[in-house]
Parts: C-alpha cells; sequence; structure tokens
C-alpha cells in the first residue's frame, strides 16, 4: 500500500512555538510533556495540512504567537501515494490562511487532494451525551475525509440558508424572494445527504471487515422532523411547503443542517450515549479507526492520525490493543500523553518527542524510545 506521512514538519511563531522543526520517518510519532507545554498545539500545527480550520477551529490571528503577533508560518514535506510535495501555510497581519502547494498558490480545499488528516480530541470525549451540533461536524469531518469537494458544498447551502433565514426574520412573505435560494439549498442539500450517506457505508464496511480490541458502533442519521427528503426536488418542495411554518420560528426547521447521527453498540444493545465513559472513548477511537481503515482502500494510503491524550480513559490493554492497530495499518499517528511511560508498549515501532516550556515559549526534543 502507498504511504502518507509527513517527512518534513516546521512551524514559526505558531502559538506556543517560536521555532520547532522535527524530520520525521512515516512511524507513529508519541509526544510528550507537562500539560500547558505545547503537545496539541504541535498536533494542531499538523491538522492544518488538510482542509478546514484545524482541529481546534481556530481563526488564523489565533494561532499567532503572543505578544508578537507578527504572523506564523507552517512548512512541511508530505509524502503521497509515492510522490513529494512540499506544503507552507501562513497568515500574516490578521489575515486569513495561504497556501501553497509545490510552491504554488492553492486553495484549501487542494490540500485535500494530497493528504488526509483524522483527528480525536479530549473536546470530543462529551461527543455522544451532548448537543446534536458536535456530531454533525463530527460527521462531517468523517465525509469530508473522503470527499474532499463536501467543504465547498456544504459552504455553498449554508450561505444560501443564511439568507433564507434573514427573509424569515424580517417576515418577508412574498414567495418569489424564496425561490433560488430554496432551489440552491436543495441542490446542496441533496449533495450533502448523499456525500454522508455514502461516508457512512463506507465506515460500516470498514468495520465489518476488521477485527478489532474496540467496540463496534452502528451509526445512523436521523432528523428531527422525521425523514429528511433525499432528492434535490423534495427537499425544494418541503422547504416551499414549510414557509408558514420557518416564518413562524424565524428560521429554516428542515433541512442538512438539522441533521443529528445516532450510535448503538449493538454487542450490548445500547446507545452509545449510555455507555460507561471509557466504553464511549472506545467507540471513538473504533470511529476513527474504521474511518482510516475505509481511507485507506479509497484514497490508497492510511490516513494522517492526530490522537490528542489518547490514554486518557485506556486501560492498559486497551492502549497496546490501539498501538498495535495503528502500527498494521501502517498510520503516522501523532499521539500525546504526559509521561513517556504511556508509549512504552510501542518500543522502536515509533520516533518519540519530548515538548517543554520555559518562560511562555515551547522547545522540541527527540528523544530515544522509553
Amino acid at each position: 500500500m502507498a504511504e502518507l506521512y509527513l517527512t518534513e514538519l516546521a512551524l514559526s511563531h505558531f502559538r506556543s512555538h517560536r521555532r520547532a522543526a522535527v524530520a520525521l520517518d512515516g512511524r507513529p510519532v508519541a509526544i510528550w510533556g507537562p500539560n500547558g507545554a505545547g503537545k496539541t498545539n504541535l498536533i494542531e500545527a499538523v491538522s492544518l495540512f488538510s482542509p478546514g480550520r484545524g482541529l481546534r477551529r481556530a481563526a488564523a490571528e489565533e494561532m499567532a504567537r503572543r505578544p508578537e503577533s507578527l504572523g506564523w508560518r507552517l512548512s512541511g514535506v508530505l509524502r503521497s501515494l509515492y510522490q513529494l510535495h512540499e506544503v507552507e501555510i501562513r497568515a500574516e497581519g490578521g489575515a486569513s490562511r495561504q497556501v501553497k502547494i509545490d510552491g504554488k498558490a492553492a486553495a484549501q480545499v487542494a490540500l485535500g487532494r494530497i493528504a488526509r488528516v483524522l483527528w480525536l480530541v479530549p473536546s470530543m470525549d462529551r461527543l455522544w451525551i451532548e448537543g446534536a451540533e458536535g456530531r454533525r461536524r463530527f460527521l462531517d469531518r468523517m465525509t469530508l475525509s473522503f470527499f474532499p469537494g463536501h467543504a465547498d458544498v456544504s459552504l455553498a447551502y449554508d450561505k444560501a440558508m443564511r439568507e433564507r433565514n434573514r427573509l424569515l426574520k424580517d417576515m418577508v412573505r412574498d414567495g418569489h424572494w424564496y425561490v433560488a435560494l430554496e432551489r440552491q439549498m436543495a441542490e446542496a442539500g441533496a449533495e450533502i445527504t448523499w456525500n454522508r450517506t455514502r461516508a457512512l457505508a463506507m465506515i460500516a464496511e470498514a468495520t465489518r471487515a476488521a477485527e478489532t480490541a474496540f467496540p463496534a458502533p452502528d451509526l445512523a442519521m436521523v432528523h428531527p422532523e422525521g425523514d429528511l427528503p433525499e432528492g434535490a426536488e423534495d427537499l425544494r418542495v418541503a422547504l416551499s411547503e414549510g414557509r408558514t411554518r420557518d416564518l413562524a420560528a424565524g428560521r429554516t426547521l428542515i433541512g442538512a443542517h438539522r441533521v443529528d447521527m445516532e450510535a448503538h453498540w449493538a454487542a450490548k444493545g445500547i446507545a452509545a450515549r449510555d455507555a460507561s465513559t471509557g466504553e464511549q472513548k472506545a467507540l471513538l477511537i473504533s470511529l476513527i479507526l474504521a474511518n482510516a481503515r475505509g481511507l485507506a482502500r479509497d484514497f490508497g494510503a492510511p490516513p494522517i492520525l492526530l490522537l490528542d491524550e489518547v490514554a486518557a480513559h485506556l486501560d492498559a490493554g486497551r492502549r497496546a490493543a490501539l498501538y498495535d492497530e495503528i502500527c498494521a495499518l501502517g498510520a503516522q499517528a501523532w499521539m500525546t500523553g504526559t509521561g513517556p511511560e504511556l508509549f512504552s508498549d510501542l518500543g522502536p515501532r515509533a520516533q518519540y518527542l519530548e515538548v517543554t516550556e520555559s518562560g511562555g515559549e515551547s522547545a522540541v526534543a527527540e528523544r530515544e524510545a522509553p
């Protein structure tokens, strides 16, 4: 199978890192250091090598090192499907991010053509018990990993919906104002639904085909208004017919923006939200691994994985099983933890970095296997 990994990564004035540079060889990367040292900042930088706003969903100016606020720059060499690509990402003077691939300016979505990056961060641990927005965002990240164009169609949908909602809030009743917007929403919404449905099918297929130590959830999309029309014309009719109710609510009540993702643990016969804290974490890891396996087949190489504080809520047995599955997959997984002992089961199968902090500045140093 082809490979996908960073061979070089350099940071300049990014978050707590004034300067950092590491050389990599494709093995998993185990990163340790005390809380607040800058470990998550390092893997956030890697997350920006994919379309979107990164694992913290931060604006460009938020990532600039303080107090200088000079702007920031990331650069890396990416081995992707037997080719090497030089990638540069920067933001200066409060401007939005700029991307160059092999020396040429590129849109952020172009990163999706050469890289796939998945992540699991502690804020996701409550995914199954909090609101639908987080689960919908998780679903769309999985979908985007398979279909990079999902980002553009989602932006088109959101833009049309915002305009329609503005008309609703202004109590505009003349139907002529809505026709074009509802057509745009319907066309984009149908494509979003198709993308999500196909992504879930690919995740399910990857789950069934794998032997894993982690529980496999069954996933489904649900809508609070019942079954969501799948075709563009049916969705357009539903939006048109729902205008009176939407006017009363002041917002659009039907569409892809209200979909939720449910997970059911078939082996135990329970919903994910009813599982224990450790079981919910294991279910999330199972989904990330299934997503990675599906991408390995679809894209042709396993994705880069970012697993922040991955050892939390995992016992020693499951932690070792996770490392075995990552190595069997052949993924460059960037994993963080507070101490080297958390990664002892990896041995020589990984590279090791220690992150320290002094005077508000992070430093990264290569270390031997614990």
